[in-house]
């Protein structure tokens, strides 16, 4: 092989690499579940109708979406159908599902098993709900995607319009309040909190949402309006209105927001944030932080 010339796997082994893990996350959580099922005999019939009775994890997750987004017009067995069917024809949906599930379990402490992130986790139930309605908007199905953002909207009160493109390994930790607007695009391995807006700022039609780059870490309450770019591995305070890109691997702070270290020279970090979920290693360089 001539020097740096890179060699990549055939596709038959990145299949098997994909099918390996999907399988292998999908043997723990029927472990998980039989031993909550074992040990809460209250939550055994639960456990066996959502996990247990199904062969895969599509069917597991598509059997739990549909029954959380029914409704008396709405009803189950359609939504069933449809997510199955997503998830079915889709590796990357699926790859998508269950680098996700393991974003949950790795940056939060509170996420005690993959079972429960797949049964309890509003933030990854919502995103996997959007992750088919985004297929639906694709194909120009686009009735049937709204109908399942608004589903997705009132049930989890989490509103990701079906245009915008997310990618994987994504954690919406709580989840509460998150709207993501038309054209957003959101990158791989971002961690977003609660309340997080990624808006336009008025009327004006075209591409209008925010770019979040991979590894961006999101803070609670954050407000990040227009077509603006966050760089790679940045972060985003708490609170932090941001109306105008923010540079790789640095961190914005404040209302309206600041670069930690300033404009000029703005201090940089070698982490990924999104993964390493670290809200607040900046304070020390934050000047201004006075109690």
């Amino acid at each position: 092989m001539p020097a740096g010339e890179l060699m990549y796997p055939p596709d038959q082994e990145i299949k098997e690499a994909e099918e390996g893990e999907e399988g292998w996350v999908w043997t723990q959580i029927k472990t998980e579940a039989r031993r909550d099922a074992e040990a809460e005999p209250a939550l055994a019939s639960y456990l066996y109708s959502t996990i247990l009775s199904h062969s895969s994890l599509e069917r597991s997750l598509s059997f739990h979406l549909g029954n959380k987004l029914c409704s008396s017009t709405l009803l189950s067995t359609l939504l069933y159908d449809l997510f199955l069917n997503a998830l079915s024809s889709d590796a990357n949906i699926r790859s998508a599902t269950v680098a996700d599930l393991r974003a949950a379990h790795v940056r939060d402490p509170a996420c005690v098993s993959f079972s429960h992130c797949l049964l309890n986790y509003k933030g990854f139930l919502a995103c996997q709900a959007h992750r088919v309605a985004h297929k639906l908007w694709t194909q120009s199905r686009r009735p049937l995607a709204l109908a399942l953002h608004s589903r997705v909207s009132d049930v989890f009160a989490v509103d990701i319009h079906p245009a915008a493109r997310i990618g994987k390994g994504i954690l919406f930790d709580h989840a509460t309040g998150v709207v993501v607007g038309e054209t957003a695009v959101i990158g791989n391995n971002v961690s977003i909190l609660h309340h997080v807006t990624l808006g336009g700022t008025g009327k004006v039609g075209g591409d209008r949402h925010p770019k979040i780059g991979d590894g961006v870490l999101i803070g609670a309450g954050a407000t990040i309006l227009g077509n603006v770019r966050i760089g790679e591995g940045a972060k985003i305070g708490a609170g932090s209105v941001v109306l105008i890109d923010v540079p790789p691997r640095t961190t914005a702070v404040g209302n309206p927001a600041r670069l930690v270290g300033g404009k000029e020279r703005p201090a940089k970090h070698e982490d990924v944030p999104g993964e390493s979920m670290d809200h607040t290693s900046f304070i020390s360089e934050w000047s201004d932080y006075i109690i």
